[in-house]
Order: C-alpha cells, then sequence, then structure tokens
C-alpha cells in the first residue's frame, strides 16, 4: 500500500533512515490518509533517542523530552518526532509514572488506543499493521489494541476517544471494547474537565453527534454531564413533542451547522426541563420558566467544564431566548434583535429552526412557516441597515448633552427612548428628528 505524505515529513524520514535510525508516519496520520481524509498533523515515531534526533536536526524544539518528543522544525513548520517508548505503570487513568525508550516498533505500538491508530508508514517498509487496524478500518470499527480493560486502565480519556472517533469517522464501537467503557466509565471521574472538554466538543461538532447517546448508554455522561442523563430520562407528553427531552436535544444537533456554539446550545437549550417539569389533571406534561432555569444550569455546566467565557457568555444568552418566537413584523423582528443581540440573533434563527425539526409534527409547519417569514423580514432589515441598537442610532450621548441635557443617568434614559421610536419607525431615525424629540421631552420633564 502506498501512502502519499508530505515532502517534509518524508524528509524527517529519509534523513533519520540515513544516520541508520528506523522511522515512520504513526497513528492518526496514517489512518486519515488511508481514509481519503487530510490529517491535522503528521506525527513520526523512530528508534532514535530525543538527544540524537536533536543532534541530526538543525532546529529543534524540546517538546517533552522526558516522554521523547522533539518537535524538528523545517521552515516555518514543526513536525513532532518520538523515540519509540514502552509506558511504565498509570497513577492516574491518565499518565505513565515512567516510559522507558525501545529499540521495538512493534512495543511502540502496543501501547496505543485503538488499531486504527497504531499503524505506521514510511515508503521503504510500507505499512506496519501488528494489529489490523486496516482490517478494522474496512469493518468500520473502533477495536482496542489489545486488551480493553488494560488500556481503559491506563488511560481513562480513551474511553471517551472511542467515541468520538466513531462519530468523527461513522464507526460503530467494537463489542469487548464497549464492554470495557462500561466497566469502566466510572474512572472519567480522575480526568480534567479541559480534556474531558476538547472529547466533548469533537464529538458533537463531528457529523454525527447523535453517538452521544453511545456516551450515555455506556455511562460515561453520568461521570461528567449528569444533566444529559436527566434528560435523557425526562420523556415529554405534551403535543409538541414525541421524544424524551434528551432525544429531542440530540436530534436538534443533528439540524444545525456543526459549529461549536450552535452545537452547545442544543445540547443544553432545554437543559432547564428535568427541574421545572409539571404535569396537569389531563396527563400533559409542561416545563415553564425551563428557558430561565436552563440558562443559569449552562453557564454552571460549561463553567465546570472549562469553556472560555465568550462560549459561556453565547450559548447561555441563546439558551435564555431560544423559545422566544416573534411575530413576522417589522417591528417585532428589530426589537427581538435589539433584546437578543446582533451578534447571536442569526444565530437564534438557526437553534429555532433546529428545535421545531427536532418536535412533533403538531403545528410544526406554520412554527417553519413563520420562521422563513421572520427570517425574510431580518435579512430585509439588515441589507437595509436599519438601526437595531444605540450604536446605530443617529444621535449620541455627546449630542444630547450639547442640546442642553446634564451628563448623568438621564442620556441613557433619553437614549433609549428615542431607539424605541427608531425600532417602531426606521425612517425616524433621522438627527434633527431626533434632537427634536429630545428637546420636547426635555421641556415636558422641566415643566412637571
Amino acid at each position: 500500500m502506498q501512502i502519499d505524505m508530505p515532502k517534509k515529513v518524508e524528509s524527517i524520514i529519509e534523513t533519520l533512515n540515513s544516520h541508520g535510525y528506523e522511522a515512520y508516519a504513526v497513528g492518526g496520520c496514517v489512518r486519515d490518509t488511508i481514509l481519503g481524509r487530510t490529517p491535522d498533523d503528521w506525527d513520526i515515531t523512530t528508534s532514535a533517542r530525543p538527544e540524537e534526533v536533536k543532534k541530526i536536526f538543525g532546529r529543534t524544539v524540546d517538546t517533552g523530552l522526558v516522554h521523547g518528543t522533539v518537535t524538528v522544525m523545517i521552515g516555518k513548520e514543526g513536525f513532532e518526532v518520538t523515540t519509540y517508548r514502552i509506558d511504565g505503570a498509570y497513577e492516574d487513568n491518565r499518565h505513565p509514572l515512567e516510559v522507558t525508550f525501545t529499540p521495538s516498533l512493534t512495543e511502540d505500538l502496543k501501547r496505543r488506543d485503538f488499531t486504527i491508530n497504531a499503524m505506521a508508514y514510511n515508503h521503504r517498509d510500507g505499512l506496519i499493521d501488528i494489529f489490523d487496524g486496516i482490517g478494522d478500518l474496512e469493518k468500520k470499527r473502533i477495536r482496542c489494541v489489545g486488551e480493553p480493560l488494560e488500556r481503559f486502565q491506563e488511560d481513562a480519556l480513551r474511553m471517551l476517544r472511542a467515541v468520538r472517533f466513531s462519530a468523527q469517522l461513522g464507526f460503530s464501537i467494537e463489542s469487548g471494547t464497549r464492554e470495557g467503557v462500561k466497566l469502566l466509565a466510572p474512572n472519567l471521574k480522575a480526568i480534567s474537565a479541559e480534556r474531558i472538554q476538547t472529547e466533548l466538543v469533537k464529538l458533537i461538532v463531528s457529523d454525527h453527534p447523535e453517538m452521544l447517546r453511545e456516551a450515555f448508554a455506556t455511562g460515561m455522561t453520568k461521570q461528567f454531564l449528569p444533566e444529559f442523563d436527566s434528560m435523557m430520562e425526562t420523556t415529554q407528553n405534551n403535543p409538541h413533542h414525541k421524544y424524551s427531552v434528551g432525544e429531542h436535544v440530540i436530534r436538534s444537533m443533528e439540524y444545525v451547522e456543526n459549529i461549536k456554539i450552535l452545537r452547545l446550545t442544543m445540547l443544553l437549550h432545554d437543559v432547564g426541563k428535568p427541574m421545572v417539569k409539571t404535569t396537569d389533571e389531563e396527563g400533559i406534561d409542561h416545563f415553564k420558566t425551563h428557558n430561565a432555569v436552563g440558562e443559569k444550569l449552562a453557564g454552571e455546566i460549561l463553567r465546570r467544564l472549562k469553556f472560555d467565557n465568550d462560549t459561556i457568555a453565547k450559548v447561555s444568552r441563546l439558551v435564555k431566548w431560544h423559545d422566544y418566537w416573534v411575530q413576522p413584523k417589522y417591528h417585532a423582528v428589530r426589537r427581538a434583535v435589539n433584546k437578543v443581540g446582533e451578534e447571536l440573533y442569526p444565530y437564534l434563527l438557526k437553534v429555532q429552526r433546529a428545535d421545531a425539526l427536532a418536535q412533533s409534527n403538531y403545528q410544526q409547519e406554520e412554527k417553519l412557516r413563520r420562521l422563513d417569514e421572520v427570517e425574510e423580514m431580518y435579512q430585509h432589515i439588515i441589507e437595509e441597515k436599519q438601526c437595531v441598537s444605540l450604536k446605530d442610532l443617529a444621535v449620541t450621548g455627546r449630542d444630547l448633552i450639547q442640546c442642553g441635557m446634564k451628563p448623568g443617568k438621564a442620556i441613557g434614559e433619553e437614549l433609549n427612548r428615542l431607539l424605541e421610536l427608531v425600532l417602531e419607525e426606521p425612517e425616524r431615525n433621522q438627527r434633527d428628528f431626533l434632537l427634536q424629540v429630545m428637546r420636547e421631552d426635555l421641556k415636558r420633564d422641566r415643566s412637571n
């Protein structure tokens, strides 16, 4: 089997070979190339020790010498070159206490997580596939190298990575590997929130976010996202719904683009429902205030998983407003853009469409038709550059002060009053007109 490699990777491998060392491209880059995907990066494994790699190549960076990794710089690009190694005992379900360098490629490949990630390649020797990674690629399955319990006890994050790879590649998880996950899922408690976050995001922004069901079914979400388990266990006996809260959430993720903010919002938009569920005399379920409760919960969850403040703010706000449906009237749409925020309103329209598509057929056509009309009006508002916020208002606080208003709280109140006029009738966003209105307001306030 011939695999195309970047010229710089070939050059590094050939240079190491010319000095008497083995060297191969290894892991995900080999897997992705065989699948016709573009690798994110190229990793190289070698029999050369770190100090030998540093001696051979002029420009290197000490990336992780303890674990045998040196980054070789070619131009402005860096390529990680790691010495064959055997991992020692693991102390925390994540990191080996020590590593031992080995001259054996086989020993190095034995320590890797899944068979599809344990293949090595160079042009001289071709594909080295000791654990039948090719067979698993053909069967479209994720299977551990060796004994699953050993692999997962070494590094508990591998369990979540199994589901993440299945989501990214559209593969199933081999039965023995899946059973290992179910047995050891509680070990995920030892993994840092940052690492969980990275895998969760990769999973939900993949082409198969529905694989989150596997993380639930194998007991993993219970360890880091118990609120999702509550959603999966909360039924919705309501004309607008035909799935549990969790199933609705999963299906809604499939209806938005694989953008982090959108997928996270769909994951969490109904997270407040289990806490506020009530059932009336006729057996119909209701979820009043779930938006407000969900906004608070979403923020807590995202902070717990160490997301950045910008993501937390945007997702929480979208969760808050996801049920804010406006009438298809221009003034109502302008007010909605002002209330939700100009940056987030386009996202909200996508969130609401996905939400509606993942519900029952009850009134679904009407909801989607109304959304179509609102989107059309929104596009017109944007194209016309109509004023939807104070920054687009034809007057500023400085204008009001120059016309006689005293600096202070009253300035903000007056600007908002003028904005209300413009949101109702955008043609009124004229400086002279607004200043005249302000003078009349000022005269009236003084007379009172």
